[in-house]
């Protein structure tokens, strides 16, 4: 660890806090439905949207009608999504004749990108056209995103108002978030890395002469050499800003933002990791504002602000102390100054420990999954953190709009527990917290560890289906499992590495666990807006429990971890913890 490296997670960190007054002050404007200044280029353009597809922007929905009208636009959004890539080799803009994507692969990427997880078991450019990334893939970057800040929104809503059926109209909610929330920020994020180097065009790939001809072995045993080199290239800024923005994370290149086509400065590589956090640091500010409690809006951003520095601060002193074995092999002053360094292996050299460190928390705090650094190469503890993250189910700033209204249902529970503690009926912002709350509060937080757990223990004891794809044995092949379901549940994406997912079972199985860990979580999310936004406010009493103190943010702290511990940490013992001691025992796997 090093001083100009906490300097540069502080410069990050201050950059959110800049950020999150303005991003939520304007949200809030938005779907308030006041002015802002995009209305005269973007209203006309919203009204017409609104005639050609039959919508009243006036008529608001019960929770049952938003629900049922967001998978509704999902699945066919799915269904879309997996038949260009089913019919790619047939369709234009595919100037490398790329063939149609196998059929469990597709159903995994359609999955993938309609739940905002973008998990890709695939190398993007080697197997996308140019019109499956932009049609397909960044078209779900910008709607997933899109219905995620409509789901938060409409959870916000309901504690806002009283004695209300509706809490606001899906289309509506939706088409504002994408047309005013991620399109303007996302068309000067992309002229922005365009300026900066991120490539941007409809090319074919180039061939180039290589300066170092290298000679391999091909799959007939025979010495080859290799005097060319493939440059695969595209519309590549486009996808990255709204992938970074939007918390998709799915690469254009296989590489993702360890590509220098991606993310080729250290500003980039800023920029991509401040525009992570933006939007979902900006909902709390939102969230006070709507609800006209700014301090709870603070609270809760506080929660999130801490949990973030305690993973960042536990992952760079990981990664900076290096690997124990490296110091103990010998006399070798090279070998001893290598650890001494640090942790370098599977980082992203250009930018070094600490900006891996942090992008590797960042990314699994929200639910992004864009990456930098390849995670399984993180010491047990440095690669256990971004695996923490996502099984506190991303609710650290989070994904957009998810990790706001899973942040919410921890708020939830967080208020009946301390509603417990004192004697009296839980309130939450004058609102009764009754038993129809807490139930659907519980099962947003049981079918999270259901999903991950049971397909990760299948796994784990199938040799031709789960363990066939390992490229480790022990404590670290379990942990690169459980990644993978934790990652697809928590709707990230980000993979350990290490880990063949393009086979038919783990297509078929992540996929269902993405699906699984995206709606079957916000159904029940969504009845509490509904049960919230119909009951009226009761004046604060000498037992009320405040919702805007230090000791709150303490508690909705202590829930979360404590949930995220009793469900968890058996598991993560038999993986990152056991493989720490094992690595200070002197054996690796």
């Amino acid at each position: 660890m090093t001083l100009n490296g906490w300097l540069q997670i502080a410069l990050f960190f201050g950059l959110v806090i800049a950020v999150t007054v303005p991003m939520g002050r304007f949200m809030t404007r938005v779907f308030a439905r006041e002015r802002t200044w995009l209305d005269p280029v973007l209203r006309p353009i919203e009204r017409a949207i609104y005639a050609l597809t039959g919508v009243d922007e006036t008529r608001e929905m019960r929770w049952t009608e938003y629900a049922a009208a967001m998978l509704l636009f999902s699945v066919v959004s799915m269904i879309v999504l997996y038949a260009i890539e089913r019919l790619q080799g047939l369709l234009p803009l595919n100037p490398q004749s790329l063939p149609a994507v196998p059929p469990a692969l597709a159903f995994n990427t359609a999955a993938s990108f309609t739940t905002n997880t973008n998990w890709q078991a695939y190398s993007g450019e080697s197997t996308m056209s140019y019109l499956t990334q932009m049609a397909g893939l960044a078209y779900h970057n910008f709607m997933s995103a899109a219905v995620g800040i409509a789901l938060a929104i409409a959870f916000i809503r309901g504690i806002a108002q009283q004695a209300k059926e509706t809490i606001g109209n899906f289309w509506v909610d939706t088409t504002r978030a994408a047309l005013w929330v991620l399109l303007p920020w996302c068309v000067i994020g992309a002229l922005l890395l365009v300026s900066q180097g991120v490539v941007q065009n409809l090319r074919p790939y180039d061939t180039v002469t290589v300066l170092d001809p290298q000679t391999v072995t091909d799959a007939s045993g025979k010495p080859q050499t290799v005097t060319t080199q493939t440059i695969a290239q595209g519309p590549v800024a486009s996808q990255e800003i709204i992938k970074e923005l939007g918390t998709n994370g799915g690469g254009f290149f296989n590489a993702n933002s360890a590509h220098p086509f991606e993310s080729p400065t250290p500003l980039t590589n800023l920029i991509e990791m401040v525009a992570i956090f933006t939007i979902g640091s900006g909902l709390t500010y939102t969230l006070g504002q709507m609800t006209g409690s700014r301090a709870h809006g603070w609270a809760v951003w506080a929660a999130m602000a801490f949990l973030f520095l305690a993973g960042v601060t536990v992952a760079y002193w990981a990664e900076g102390r290096g690997n124990p074995l490296l110091t103990a092999a010998g006399a070798d002053q090279t070998v001893s100054a290598v650890s001494a360094g640090g942790n370098m292996e599977g980082k992203e050299v250009r930018f070094g420990i600490a900006n891996s460190a942090l992008f590797a928390t960042v990314t699994t705090d929200a639910s992004c999954g864009a990456v930098i650094a390849m995670h399984d190469s993180f010491t047990p503890l440095g690669g256990m953190v971004p695996l923490a993250n996502i099984m506190l189910s991303e609710v650290v700033f989070g994904g957009v709009g998810a990790g706001m209204y899973g942040m919410l249902v921890y708020v939830v529970l967080a208020v009946f527990i301390a509603g417990l503690m004192i004697g009296r009926t839980p309130e939450y912002l004058g609102k009764k917290i009754q038993a129809y709350d807490v139930q659907m509060a519980m099962l947003v937080v049981l079918v999270f560890p259901l999903v991950i757990l049971v397909f990760t223990a299948i796994a784990v004891v199938s040799p031709t289906l789960g363990l066939s794809s390992l490229n480790n044995a022990g404590p670290h092949g379990l942990s690169e499992i459980l990644y993978a379901y934790t990652s697809g549940a928590g709707n990230n994406g980000s993979a350990f590495a290490g880990l063949n997912a393009n086979t038919t079972w783990y297509n078929t199985t992540l996929g269902l666990t993405m699906l699984a860990g995206r709606f079957l979580m916000i159904i029940p999310m969504l009845a509490i807006a509904g049960s919230l936004g119909r009951k009226r406010r009761v004046p604060p009493s000498a037992g009320t429990f405040p919702v805007t103190t230090p000791l709150f943010t303490a508690l909705l702290v202590s829930v979360i971890l404590i949930v995220g511990a009793l469900t968890f940490f058996p598991a993560l013992s038999l993986g990152p913890i056991v493989e720490h001691l094992l690595m200070h025992a002197g054996q690796t796997f």
